[in-house]
């Protein structure tokens, strides 16, 4: 699937009377790695949720978020249902909660892209095993065999960016991806995330909390406070000349050695 533009423009929700996004906007050109950081509750999320069209029903949304020529805000379920996977995959933070623990990996692995196209059995875990090898799963037959239990964290989120990019979507959405990993592993896991948007021209939008993370996924990055955009530039001026105090706050929660 060919890259796609991302046009966020006011992007207002609020849920249950309570005003939780006030006005976000941004673009992200086809290819582009974006990062979206800020604190607790300040809207990172929410964005993400609102780009895949997974707000919760009570959500009041205005504004305006345009993938091509689609404009997603007032798109019916349906047509979100099929955007999903097709043009848009979304890596949760936690896979053990965002994976079925019933269901065996290679079928999790294979979803969206059984849901946009007819696939046999045999086809199907012929994806599966292209997919586990192309996330670098080792022994990907005994992986899409396996249940989440039975294999590790940085195995199981392997599983799920597999899942994300099964049907080939343009745009990559990765909600703190890392955060329940242990640090070697997460190292692992960001360089798969550089591999795979390099490789399929696939646009990213990487949610994070910390900077030093943000910094080897993202070319730009998007400061978040209070559901407002507080600031937003090159990722190498953000760490080296921050304008606002979020951001500078972000900076100095950095280990000594990630600051430049």
């Amino acid at each position: 699937m060919t890259a796609l533009p991302l046009v966020v423009s006011d992007l207002r929700v609020a849920i249950r009377g309570t005003e939780l996004l006030r006005g976000v906007s941004f673009a992200l050109a086809p290819g582009d790695r974006l990062g979206l950081i800020g604190g607790s509750g300040s809207g990172k999320t929410l964005t993400a949720l609102a780009i895949a069209g997974l707000l919760p029903d009570d959500a009041e949304t205005s504004g305006s978020i345009r993938l091509g020529e689609r404009e997603l805000i007032g798109a019916s379920d349906r047509d979100l249902s099929e955007i999903r996977g097709d043009l848009i995959g979304m890596v949760f933070q936690e896979p053990r909660t965002a994976l079925n623990p019933v269901r065996r990996l290679g079928r999790q692995m294979t979803e969206a892209l059984a849901q946009h196209y007819d696939l046999d059995r045999s086809e199907r875990r012929d994806a599966a095993l292209r997919l586990a090898r192309r996330v670098g799963l080792d022994d990907p037959e005994r992986i899409v065999r396996a249940y989440p239990h039975e294999v590790s964290g940085g195995q199981r989120q392997r599983a799920a960016i597999a899942a994300a990019l099964s049907a080939g979507p343009g745009l990559l959405l990765a909600d703190e991806p890392t955060t329940a990993l242990d640090v070697t592993v997460q190292r692992g896991i960001l360089e798969l995330f550089r591999a795979v948007t390099a490789d399929d021209a696939c646009s990213l939008v990487f949610i994070t909390h910390d900077l030093a993370v943000l910094a080897s996924v993202a070319d730009r990055v998007v400061v978040l406070d209070d559901g407002l955009v507080v600031e937003h530039g090159p990722v190498g001026r953000i760490l080296t000349a921050p304008e606002h105090r979020v951001t500078r706050a972000l900076i100095e929660a950095l280990p000594e050695g990630s600051r430049a």
